[in-house]
């Protein structure tokens, strides 16, 4: 199985881009992961909240596969323990599935096309964070969930 992260727009502090590269390197021991960024929409200011999301969505939906487990990060998502969400992944990896895709969206959300599209939603904190940072609370939770299911001593309950 592949884990896939979809992202809208570049990391743009260099300290998060760091981290995110640490825990990309450490996953790649366990499991194949591919961090997809796709572009900022050019000239937002002219384009309504909606239109936004809709034109996200449609770059979101073309870098899908029809076979793809599709996962939004949502705030209104899952709220899951690094325990449960390592034995999510574990249940994956044993279904068979090609591709598990994780989707964190632009700065209003995501389109109703694309949570159509969503076999899930999960949410990282009722708290609000930055679209950057949770890229990396996100991958470190991937790591993480690697070494709960190898039984080694990253995670401590």
């Amino acid at each position: 199985m592949k884990i896939t992260l979809i992202c809208i727009g570049k990391t743009r502090d260099r300290n998060l881009v760091d981290g995110i590269e640490k825990y990309m390197s450490r996953i790649s021991h366990y499991i194949s992961f591919d961090f997809v960024t796709l572009p900022d929409l050019k000239t937002t200011s002219r384009l309504s909240e909606t239109q936004q999301k809709e034109k996200e969505g449609a770059m979101i939906l073309g870098a899908l596969q029809d076979s793809d487990r599709v996962i939004l990060l949502d705030e209104r998502g899952t709220q899951m323990t690094s325990r449960e969400f390592a034995q999510s992944i574990d249940r994956q990896m044993n279904a068979g599935l090609k591709r598990l895709v994780f989707i964190i969206g632009g700065p209003y959300g995501f389109s109703q096309d694309v949570y159509n599209r969503a076999d899930a939603k999960l949410s990282l904190s009722k708290m609000t964070f930055s679209h950057e940072m949770v890229r990396l609370f996100f991958v470190e939770q991937i790591y993480r969930a690697m070494t709960i299911l190898r039984g080694e001593p990253y995670h401590h309950d």
